[in-house]
């Protein structure tokens, strides 16, 4: 019989200490949103809307930013939808959503920043793909064109290198280059090589053109987890650019949530990632903002970072037939959460806090002392009563119909009492 290990539990706690990169700002107007440079891991999110429709586009950024979408991005791949940029960016002025805008540009960007210069200058940041301008020295022209643009307009720049559109003439001659080694490496991990490779040095070219270290923020997107994992360790060991994470396609539903979760998850464990975004294949005529829900959780669950209070809720179990506790965490969940745009200047520090709803006599009492607040709802066969704890002390027991209205007004005096301004003062 092997011998009992008796090693000390670890007193470790909490991801690897954040890997050190050049900070990158996008500003517009009075909101100045911090990529690396030791600045909290930053939410983006995508828009799926034409962008030539200004106001379906403006409604869309709207509602990712109130969501908490920090950065949005928009597609911009044709003259109209240059042309409607700025208009874009008045409507959210106008709306008082000052979100910095980032262009995505594939194939056309070196034209389309140049042609509409107004376009150039309402969005805060550019995305660019090395790989989609073409080949040999057009592909050069196109590259220092849109560098230059930028250094014009004096925006910072994601070179995005994507799997699925990476440059063929260096995969090409890395595929030759590694054909005459004495042991070859498999075609996966060359194309992996590309990847960072191809990051790197369009980065230091667009340093030789003039964009500063500072501003430039790189991404190696894959559609697999363990690539994306492999390619990042290796991408954040070369170089000290800001780093942005996320799947190239994570996919629909749970499939897409899952692999999101434990690709970004092991990396920010890492201390490797600088920004974030989820790229969810939403469901039809599903809401954009889930996968700013889902970037906000993942970041949120590590310790990472706050953005929203924080409900725990019992799976349930043969103990809680009732579905009135799912019912409420899922009321008092939405609701916090709906409440947030507003609550993130009215009672700051808010997000930190943690609200247990839970389902019976079992966990439920202990769990809602550990919360800031907490309920514990009777069970099946469990006396039909709740009672209601509040930074640890048992205050109140709630009986009767209204119990879910009883607890959400009690969360309400609880959360202006302890974060409201007035207060503080």
């Amino acid at each position: 019989m092997s011998a009992v290990d008796k090693s000390p539990v670890s007193t470790e706690v909490g991801p690897a200490p954040r890997r050190q990169t050049r900070g990158v700002v996008c500003r517009w107007k009075d909101v100045s949103v911090q990529i690396g440079g030791g600045a909290p891991v930053v939410v983006q999110s995508m828009t799926n809307t034409d962008t030539a429709d200004a106001i379906a586009t403006a409604i869309q950024v709207k509602e990712l930013a109130m969501a908490g979408s920090e950065i949005v991005r928009i597609t911009v791949n044709t003259p109209e939808a240059a042309q409607e940029v700025p208009a874009i960016r008045e409507q959210l002025d106008r709306m008082g959503v000052h979100v910095p805008l980032c262009g995505d540009f594939h194939f056309n960007g070196h034209k389309l920043l140049t042609q509409f210069p107004e376009c150039a200058q309402a969005l805060s940041k550019y995305r660019i793909n090395p790989g989609n301008m073409g080949g040999g020295k057009r592909r050069d022209d196109n590259f220092a064109q849109m560098i230059e643009v930028a250094c014009r307009w004096q925006k910072p720049v994601r070179i995005g290198v994507n799997w699925g559109s990476l440059d063929q003439n260096l995969l090409a001659k890395m595929m030759d280059e590694n054909s005459q080694l004495p042991n070859p490496l498999e075609a996966q991990a060359v194309m992996r090589e590309a990847l960072v490779t191809s990051a790197i040095d369009n980065a230091r070219r667009a340093e030789e053109l003039g964009l500063p270290g500072d501003a430039i923020v790189l991404s190696c997107k894959v559609s697999h987890v363990q690539d994306l994992i492999s390619v990042y360790r290796v991408l954040s060991s070369r170089c000290d650019y800001a780093l942005h994470l996320g799947l190239t396609e994570a996919g629909m539903g749970s499939k897409g949530i899952v692999a999101s979760t434990a690709a970004l998850g092991v990396l920010l464990q890492e201390g490797i990632g600088d920004t974030i975004r989820i790229s969810l294949t939403p469901e039809p005529g599903g809401d954009r903002t889930k996968e700013v829900v889902v970037a906000q959780e993942i970041l949120q669950t590590m310790g990472l970072r706050a953005f929203t209070p924080m409900v725990i809720a019992c799976p349930g179990c043969g103990r809680t037939s009732s579905t009135v506790f799912q019912e409420l965490a899922d009321q008092i969940q939405t609701f916090l959460r709906d409440q947030m745009p507003v609550w993130r200047t009215q009672y700051p520090g808010v997000e930190n806090m943690n609200v247990a709803v839970m389902g019976c006599v079992v966990n439920g009492p202990g769990e809602s002392k550990h919360a800031d607040i907490g309920i514990s709802l009777p069970g099946t066969g469990e006396i039909p009563s709740a009672p209601v704890y509040v930074d640890g002390v048992r205050t109140v027991t709630l009986k009767g119909d209204a119990i879910a209205q009883e607890f959400q007004a009690i969360v309400l005096e609880y959360i202006d009492r302890r974060f409201g301004q007035t207060q503080k003062a």
